[in-house]
């Protein structure tokens, strides 16, 4: 049951807003009582903490095992911006309830979020670094900027990417890593 509350208020909150769905649309929308949705969750932000910590959870999870690999930091960096742009498939809704519902949440939850955000960050950060510690990408970069912009194009792709559009999320991730690289990679 916690899953599907947990569904179907995804859906409401992508269609509606955190703030213009209330409980009872939800526990509507499920044929169940609000007894049941107090069961599991304690107050409608819990529930929309829920959705954030499994949002960043699961692609902090995804990115650690792409940076433990062996391969070199430009497959990496592929790598992470095809999950990102890959997971709209699945995660699309999350992702947009993640960037746009975010100011909803109390002070200390939002710092747990914001602090699992910033090591996403800083991982890419440390990659970017690390390919020019390698040789892989230019000495002279900014690896701040530079990740800012991979995560800026990368994030704001679920307000525009269509999974069932012409291009595939795969061509994508090629587009914008392409488009990265030649501006940072060595001749």
């Amino acid at each position: 049951m916690k899953e599907k509350i947990t569904e179907h208020s995804i859906k409401l909150f992508e269609k509606k807003g955190f703030s213009e769905t209330s409980i009872q649309d939800i526990v509507d929308s499920l044929g169940v009582t609000k007894g049941s949705f107090y069961y599991y969750f304690s107050s409608k932000e819990e529930l929309l903490m829920d959705i954030h910590l499994r949002y960043i959870d699961e692609l902090l999870g995804r990115q650690e095992e792409i940076l433990g690999g062996q391969s070199t930091s430009k497959q990496k960096l592929f790598d992470i911006v095809y999950m990102l742009i890959s997971s709209i498939k699945t995660k699309g809704s999350s992702a947009k309830i993640f960037f746009r519902e975010m100011r909803h949440l109390s002070d200390d939850r939002l710092a747990q979020i914001i602090s699992k955000r910033d090591q996403f960050r800083m991982n890419v950060e440390r990659l970017i670094r690390n390919g020019m510690d390698r040789g892989e990408f230019r000495k002279d970069l900014n690896p701040v900027i530079v990740t800012f912009g991979i995560l800026g194009a990368a994030n704001w792709s679920y307000q525009w990417f269509n999974p069932e559009g012409k291009a595939t999320d795969r061509e994508v991730a090629e587009i914008f890593v392409e488009m990265i690289l030649k501006g940072i990679e060595v001749d």
